[in-house]
């Protein structure tokens, strides 16, 4: 069966500097409790880009693992896996361990320095390794959302009290970013647009047009919606880089209309990828009834990631999927 859903925006190719996305697909980082280096956690990012994203960007994992844990050579399989399957790798730098808790109001400058240098030390090996892009998360209440935050950051020092001090590490870990690997890497930024007073759409604009002069090439938004697909992403087109958008997109007329309305530019699925990476190969073809949907029970990917087991997903064909 087939649908009347216009989708031809979703895969046309969208060409950023000098990547070529291939449609407008993009694999969010999701945590999946796989070592990314591992056979089991290369297969798993090597299997959503053969179903079609144009993007596939691996999960968020701490900057101090890199030059030691994670060096080029050991990396460079998960990227030339994505890579042989049509789709660009970019991966998502978190600036501490997870499961580290660094308040932001105890750090002292050194720490905060180390932390910059942590992050200019993961590029280096990321652009070796071959990735096309990295991404700071900035977003969903972690550190640096959390240094941007006026309910959290408390700070008297430069990185606190004005929206301009508190923006100070993301755009520090920017811009060492871009002189670190220069045009020879895309350079995403994950934030969400608000959060609470004192952190709304204006001082996450602000925020972003500091990143952009920068040299952030594409905005990662998340959440992206409110009342509507991508109404909290829209805005933020203003700066002339792409813009992801996030937010029960694996339902294709939500992606359409984000597209459709010039709200996103790019679109990112992740459950809908986790309960079938065929989702876009099968979107493309009108293919809906084979699409292996999402039912938003969050048992097996939520779940597993609370208790440290690999994600997976109540809807699969073990066999097939996993």
């Amino acid at each position: 069966m087939t649908n009347t859903i216009e989708t031809s925006r979703l895969f046309a190719p969208l060409q950023v500097r000098q990547w070529t996305f291939r449609n407008r697909v993009v694999m969010p980082p999701m945590v999946t409790c796989r070592s990314i280096t591992a056979e089991d956690g290369v297969e798993w990012y090597r299997r959503r880009a053969a179903g079609g994203a144009a993007l596939v960007i691996v999960e968020a994992t701490g900057v101090p693992r890199f030059g030691s844990e994670l060096t080029a050579p050991s990396l460079r399989p998960l990227v030339d896996a994505v890579h042989r399957e049509g789709a660009l790798a970019a991966i998502q730098l978190f600036p501490v361990n997870r499961g580290d808790d660094h308040q932001v109001d105890a750090l002292v400058d050194a720490e905060i320095e180390g932390i910059v240098r942590a992050y200019r030390l993961a590029a280096r090996v990321c652009l070796d390794a071959g990735f096309d892009g990295v991404e700071p998360h900035g977003a969903h209440g972690f550190l640096l959302n959390r240094f941007f935050s006026s309910a959290h950051n408390h700070r008297t020092d430069k990185y606190g009290g004005t929206p301009e001090n508190r923006a100070r590490l993301a755009v520090e870990i920017v811009r060492t970013l871009r002189e670190t690997v220069k045009e020879k890497m895309l350079l995403l930024y994950r934030h969400s647009p608000v959060m609470e007073p004192g952190y709304g759409l204006e001082e996450s604009l602000e925020l972003t047009q500091r990143l952009v002069a920068e040299g952030v090439d594409i905005l990662d938004l998340s959440p992206s919606s409110r009342e509507g697909p991508a109404d909290l992403a829209a805005p933020f087109r203003r700066f002339g880089v792409p813009v992801i958008a996030v937010g029960a997109m694996d339902q294709p007329s939500r992606a359409a209309e984000a597209l459709r309305e010039k709200r996103a530019d790019l679109i990112a699925v992740g459950r809908g990828l986790i309960a079938d990476p065929d989702w876009p190969r099968k979107v493309r073809r009108g293919q809906w009834d084979a699409v292996v949907g999402c039912i938003k029970c969050d048992l097996k990917c939520f779940g597993n990631l609370r208790t440290g087991i690999p994600i997976a997903c109540t809807q699969w064909d073990e066999a097939e999927f996993k």
